[in-house]
């Protein structure tokens, strides 16, 4: 349980959901985490938590649309710990119903993008010099969503700024490669979260099983394992990749639903 030892990380955005899952399963394997959103009462619950569980966290305010809020996260992070390993960009406004192109303001369009696209950049290029001062470079993950693999009939603004961070994914490790900085993407699935549940109709969960190539939908520790490993040395030599945590989903022809409640393989 030391795969990430003595490594500092920022998990942002982890005050709920995913994030708490990617925060604890650092902290297990070894890692200072800061815990960091706006909910201050529940990003110190979080820090409890792992304090319980054995592990190291701390809390630090952040809002992702700040760029002054997010200076201040990692020079305070930098200050209390000497160092930072690991980011990630875990943080976004999650808009999976903002509607089709027709239907979408330009201030919803900008909202989306300053936080799930602007918001993953600055915080990319505020870490950089961080980890430029590191002998091992560092790892810098970005949360995408499976809404960049194709295009869908609602969700338009939030599936082009996550297909804007797959491409970040890519220049960024091109770019900051040989200073042995890496950066790679992890696509969920459906993950189905304390918080989100409740508000998960059965019929989405129904439609969302018949799609994924294993029994279950996800959990936030399904994407936080996969964390683990971008953050750890194991992934020493991998770099610019985006993986698709999603059971399956998105590895398959679209018509495999529909020929299975036909009980048959194709037409």
């Amino acid at each position: 349980m030391n795969r990430l030892k003595d490594k500092v990380a920022i998990v942002t955005g982890s005050t709920s959901g995913i994030g708490i899952g990617i925060a604890r399963l650092f902290a297990a394997e070894g890692a200072k985490v800061v815990v960091c959103g706006r909910r201050e009462e529940k990003g110190q619950a979080v820090v409890d938590r792992i304090k319980a569980e054995g592990g190291e966290a701390s809390f630090h305010f952040m809002d992702i649309t700040s760029t002054e809020s997010i200076e201040k996260l990692f020079a305070d992070t930098a200050e209390k710990y000497g160092k930072i390993d690991v980011l990630v960009n875990n943080a976004a406004n999650v808009a999976l119903k903002d509607g089709r192109v027709d239907e979408l303001t330009v201030e919803m369009w900008d909202a989306i993008f300053q936080s799930d696209m602007r918001g993953t950049f600055f915080t990319t290029k505020t870490v950089l010099p961080y980890l430029e001062k590191n002998e091992n470079g560092g790892s810098i993950i970005n949360i995408g969503s499976m809404a960049s693999c194709g295009g869908d009939l609602s969700s338009t603004a939030y599936a082009c700024a996550k297909a804007g961070v797959d491409m970040l994914t890519k220049s960024t490790a091109l770019q900051y490669g040989k200073k042995n900085i890496r950066c790679n993407c992890v696509r969920p699935g459906l993950i189905v979260t304390p918080e989100n549940e409740a508000h998960v109709p059965q019929v989405l969960k129904d439609i969302f099983l018949s799609n994924i190539m294993v029994n279950r939908y996800g959990c936030p520790e399904d994407i936080g394992h996969m964390c683990v490993y971008f953050a750890s040395d194991e992934s020493a030599y991998v770099s610019g990749q985006i993986i698709n945590v999603d059971g399956g989903m998105n590895s398959h022809v679209p018509t495999v639903a529909q020929f299975r409640e036909m009980n048959s393989r194709t037409w």
